[in-house]
């Protein structure tokens, strides 16, 4: 085995996430080079990604192009990837990962839809395949081609690591990394995940009495700009919505003493750190996205309205449709419904509780 490729076309935290594969691939073939296939908006997570030589990247920006351009990018791409490897596996089912999965290796893995009518071309295309399986959690899902392969694995571990360079941008940051500060986090890549603007103030302020620093984090999206923008000015507020590249967050969050917020990457990193971690949920599926508990190897498994499990806690809306996985009530990135039943005195309340024996024992 001289070469995979790995094939990954969805968000950030699916790119993210599958880090124990691709470093357990890494311990069993040390000599092998494993390359990754990802959608150009999650570039940025993806170099962040260990033993990882080229990337691939497909833009969704034809969309706004013309037709040729797609046509010329598609082609760009199976030309540089075709038989090239020894083995490719696509942890996304799409019908163009699969594609470039059966185009890039002379063996090929890949998840597939379990509906037949939608999957029998794939199973005749691809070597191996596995069925998505939205009960089981996302890491989880992704080392099913170590047990295709019978690789062992004995634990299923998030790590995540940052650079000198982006040590040393937190430098200039207008607080102190050695003492206790909070993360929060209130956005995510779509509006239907996001705790409602008045919910989140309200929680805001109640930090705001806990006399620490509560660092606010974003990127430069127009969600992030929005969300800046909308943020009470409290003392110990400090906003540093699109002041720090990607790997300069992870760098943060290794300072923090938690995080707070949205179920979305920056949540996934404060597992991979081991962080405390209050994060709110809405529609998601918990099963598949709850943070990764590395010491406890385990994740939230059914919806309740506060739920612990080692240094994790979330918080959901206590109603029978959550969570249901859809993209907002309407299934169409409108609003979800629910996190207007989540009481920011609730969040708050877990928060100090956890804080107040940590003041203590320092």
């Amino acid at each position: 085995m001289k070469s995979i490729l790995i094939i990954i076309q969805r968000s950030n935290g699916d790119v993210f996430l599958s880090e124990p594969l691709i470093r357990t691939l890494h311990e069993h073939y040390p000599l092998t080079t494993i390359d990754l296939l990802v959608n150009a908006d999650t570039l940025g997570i993806a170099r962040t990604l260990p033993f990882i030589g080229d990337i691939y990247t497909y833009d969704y920006h034809w969309k706004k192009q013309s037709k040729h351009y797609r046509l010329i990018q598609e082609i760009t791409l199976f030309t540089s990837i075709r038989n090239k490897y020894d083995l490719a596996i696509s942890l996304t089912a799409s019908d163009r990962s699969v594609l470039y999965a059966w185009a890039a290796g002379r063996k090929s893995i890949s998840a597939i839809e379990a509906k037949s009518s939608k999957s029998w071309w794939k199973r005749l295309l691809l070597t191996q395949t596995f069925k998505v399986d939205p009960s089981r959690h996302i890491l989880q899902h992704n080392m099913i081609p170590l047990d295709i392969m019978s690789i062992p694995y004995e634990t299923i571990t998030l790590q995540t690591r940052y650079s000198q360079k982006a040590q040393e941008g937190l430098y200039s940051l207008p607080f102190s990394l050695k003492k206790p500060f909070l993360i929060f986090h209130p956005s995510a890549q779509y509006n239907y995940k996001i705790y409602p603007t008045v919910l989140r103030n309200r929680l805001l302020n109640y930090l705001d009495s806990l006399n620490i620093p509560i660092v606010i984090t974003g990127g430069k999206s127009d969600i992030d700009i929005q969300i800046s923008l909308e943020l009470p000015k409290l003392p110990n507020l400090i906003n540093l919505i699109g002041s720090t590249s990607l790997e300069e967050y992870i760098a943060l969050c290794d300072h923090a003493s938690a995080y707070i917020g949205m179920d979305t990457l920056n949540m996934h990193i404060a597992s991979a750190l081991n962080k405390p971690i209050f994060a709110i949920f809405g529609p998601t599926l918990i099963k598949t996205w709850s943070p990764w508990s590395n010491s406890l190897q385990t994740h939230a498994t059914e919806p309740k309205p506060i739920q612990k499990y080692g240094n994790i806690t979330l918080f959901m809306a206590d109603i029978p449709c959550v969570p249901c996985g859809k993209a907002g009530c309407d299934d169409r990135h409108g609003k979800s419904e629910c996190f207007d039943l989540i009481p920011p005195e609730i969040i708050f309340e877990e928060v100090a509780r956890w804080l107040t024996p940590s003041a203590s024992r320092s």
